[in-house]
Formats: structure tokens, C-alpha cells, sequence
């Protein structure tokens, strides 16, 4: 599953925030609640902890911890239940003066399922999973093929992940003793359709319904692998996740090493493809209908605070402070809001034009 840049830029900023504060003693709380897990059962948990928590020999370190679970208590008692991709929480006393108590709690529903249940009181708070998620990437079908084997995995960011491996014994081109040439050939074209036909029933089962899949690569040796494509046998939801084939000299897994570093441009391009569509459709539009656009900082806010925004692109060259305060003007107004990096060259583009532009719901009154 991706991360938006949106996710990215508050995942990032609540890291830094988290990893600003230290603990003299192991009094800081963190809770990772896996995604479909009962938030009722932390919450007992939680409690059962401040039971043991009152064992602590030193008075302060013992009342930090027991205010850090009471105060996410709390918190987790404001949810109806569990969000869709878990939970993480982070509750401690962070003020910089000993003896004094500033206790708060953070918490966010990560932009991908937490897998993992967590409890720790520590001096810092534990933050590793969510770094994690930040160097996610995307999720890609493999398909390696040639006459007689096929390979089928997984793509995650630099990781493969193998799921199915099939052989066929199709027999080879030359023609066996006894056999007529025609009929030998006859054969081998049925072998090869049926084989065609089994992968493209196993890439079905495991591709067509699958949540967050940006795309599929097919490899493979010789001309099989345009034949297996072109075969009829895939079925078009499936055929139109295609986004590069790629030939190859190996097969199995050899062949999707190969065929991920061969795919470098395609992975390349896909990954900021939908942020490269939408800031050409604002640069367009302000080519095209410049008065259903703004730009520049002052321009945009303007249109912003007068409700006209359907959607606010903000460059990440912003800095978080300011993208903060564009966000919670759009908020208001239910305003979508992308937040675009400089690593492409619209990025660039949008960046130099004033950081900021728009695309109006409607034409504003010069």
C-alpha cells in the first residue's frame, strides 16, 4: 500500500515532534493497536499496567507513568472502536524541568496496517514502525514467463516477494521420432495455450482483486512473453494493470531480479505519475482557463478564505510550519489538499511559479 505525500508530511512531522522529547527514567508509553484488534483489550491492558506501575520505587518516575496511562486512557476511550489500519499512541510527561508535569499523548492512524501488537515504557518513545512505513513503497505485480515456466510475485519497494511457480511439460521445438512435423507442432501450440491459460488463471486469483496494486511487469526470454500478453487468456481488469515488459535473459528467480532492474524507468515514472497528472492539469488550466487557477501565496490564500478552492497544491519546499497553515484554512472550507514534492519537474515547476497554486470551483471577480 502507498503513502500519499500527504501522509508522508504528517507521518514525518509527528517522527520528529515524538523523537524531540527524552525521558530520565523508562516513563514514556507507547501502544501500537494492529489493525481489527479490540480497543476494549488495550484498554484493560492499559489499566492493568498502572496497577503494576505502582511497584516503581521512585515516586516521580512512578506518577509520570501512571499519568501517561491514565492520559491514554483516556484518549482511546474518544474512539468508537478501532480505525480501519490500527492505531499508534505515545503518552508521557515531556516537560524539560524535572519536577514538573507536562503530560500529553499523540496518537494517528497510520497510513498503512499496523500488523504488529506493541506495549513499552521506555525513555523514548518507540517510533520504528512508523519510520518503516515511510520507506514503503509500492506494490507491483512480476510475471516471468517463457514456454515452459512462469514465476509470479510481488514487488514491494526493493523487495521481492515469490507467490507462485508453475512448469508445463511442453515438449521442444524439434519434432520427435515417428511424429509428422505438422502434427508435432499442432501439439506443442495446444501445450503452449493450455500453459498460457494456467498462469493467466493464477495471476487472476492472486492480481485482480488485490488492494493497492499500482501495476504489473511481465518479463521474460524471446518473443513468449508478447505471445502469453497477446493470448486472450488475460482477462482485461487485469491486462490494463500492465505497465511494462521488459525482456529478459533468465527465467524464475533470476528472472524477476533481473526484471526489477530493468524496470527501474517504468517503477520510476509510475511512482509520480498521479502527482506529475495533476500539477500538469493546474499548469494547463493556467495555460488554458487561467481564471479557473491561482498561484503565489497571497493569491491563493485569498481564494482560499473566500471558499473558492476545490483544490490546494502546496510544494513540500514550503516548510512544515506554513503547509500548516494552509491546510487548516482549506479544512474549513473542505478543501482537497496535495502536498507535491520537487522530485519531478512539474514539482519543480510549481515550486518556482510561488510554492503555492489552486484549482478554483469557480472564476473570482477581478
Amino acid at each position: 500500500m502507498a503513502v500519499s505525500e500527504n501522509e508522508r508530511f504528517h507521518l514525518k512531522k509527528l517522527i520528529k515532534e515524538l523523537d524531540s522529547h527524552g525521558a530520565r527514567h523508562t516513563e514514556f508509553v507507547t501502544v501500537y493497536v494492529p489493525a481489527g484488534y479490540d480497543l476494549n483489550k488495550i484498554i484493560q491492558q492499559l489499566a492493568q499496567e498502572q496497577g503494576t506501575a505502582t511497584n516503581i520505587k521512585s515516586a516521580q518516575t512512578r506518577n509520570n507513568v501512571i499519568d501517561a496511562l491514565e492520559r491514554m486512557i483516556q484518549h482511546l476511550r474518544l474512539f468508537k472502536g478501532t480505525p480501519k489500519n490500527g492505531l499508534a499512541i505515545f503518552s508521557g510527561n515531556v516537560a524539560s524541568i524535572e519536577g514538573r508535569s507536562d503530560v500529553r499523548v499523540w496518537s494517528i492512524e497510520p497510513p498503512i496496517p499496523v500488523q504488529t501488537k506493541m506495549y513499552r515504557c521506555d525513555k523514548n518513545f518507540q517510533v520504528d514502525l512508523l519510520r518503516q512505513m515511510l520507506e514503503s513503497k509500492d506494490v507491483f505485480g512480476m510475471i516471468v514467463i517463457d514456454s515452459r515456466d512462469a514465476t509470479i510475485a510481488l514487488l514491494k519497494g526493493k523487495t521481492i516477494v515469490p507467490l507462485v511457480s508453475t512448469h508445463s511439460h511442453i515438449p521442444g521445438k524439434m519434432k520427435a521420432g515417428g511424429q509428422s512435423s505438422v502434427r508435432f507442432a499442432r501439439n506443442r501450440e495446444i501445450a503452449v495455450n493450455e500453459h498460457f491459460k494456467k498462469v493467466a488463471d493464477i495471476v487472476k486469483d492472486q492480481f485482480l482483486m488485490m488492494e493497492g496494486l499500482k501495476g504489473i511487469l511481465v518479463g521474460g526470454p524471446g518473443p513468449t512473453k508478447y505471445d502469453f500478453v497477446d493470448s486472450g487468456h488475460i482477462t482485461n481488469e487485469v491486462k490494463k494493470k500492465i505497465i511494462g515488459i521488459k525482456d529478459l535473459s533468465y527465467t524464475e528467480e533470476f528472472g524477476l531480479e533481473e526484471l526489477l532492474e530493468k524496470s527501474q524507468d517504468v517503477l520510476a515514472a509510475e511512482s509520480v505519475m498521479e502527482e506529475k497528472k495533476l500539477v500538469g492539469r493546474f499548469l494547463e488550466m493556467l495555460a488554458t482557463k487561467p481564471d479557473l487557477v491561482t498561484y503565489g501565496e497571497k493569491n491563493t490564500l485569498k481564494a482560499l478564505e473566500l471558499g473558492a478552492v476545490q483544490i490546494l497544491l502546496l510544494s513540500e519546499s514550503m516548510g512544515e510550519q506554513r503547509i500548516e497553515q494552509f491546510e487548516s484554512t482549506a479544512k474549513a472550507f473542505s478543501t482537497e489538499v496535495k502536498i507535491i514534492s520537487t522530485e519531478t519537474r512539474e514539482g519543480v515547476q510549481l515550486r518556482d511559479i510561488g510554492r503555492v497554486g489552486a484549482i478554483l470551483r469557480y472564476p473570482l471577480q477581478v
